[in-house]
């Protein structure tokens, strides 16, 4: 995702880390625009971690600097994952 940005990096003294261990980085001051469940989009401007190496991950992902501002419902079976913030809450019933 990075390398087709084309976006201007600095360098981080900092790596990413995560259960494959510790992998290079570098920062980049963007945008992050997500669709929110009317249509309409909220933006995140900031400098945001960035991995520098295609093969540590198989998929791009958010960090904490912006999941920490949600509560994140993971659902893999129906492969949907949901950022709740605001006044949104959620239940689990059984069914």
């Amino acid at each position: 995702m990075l390398a087709s940005l084309n976006v201007a990096t600095t360098e981080s003294q900092d790596g990413i880390g995560g259960v494959g261990g510790l992998v290079d980085s570098v920062v980049v001051q963007t945008r992050i625009r997500l669709t929110r469940d009317d249509g309409r989009t909220a933006t995140f401007h900031g400098e945001y971690a960035a991995c520098v190496e295609p093969e540590a991950l198989d998929m791009s992902v958010l960090g904490r600097d912006i999941l920490e501002l949600f509560t994140v419902v993971v659902d893999r079976p129906n492969a949907v994952v949901t950022l709740l913030g605001g006044r949104h809450r959620y239940t689990i019933d059984e069914q």
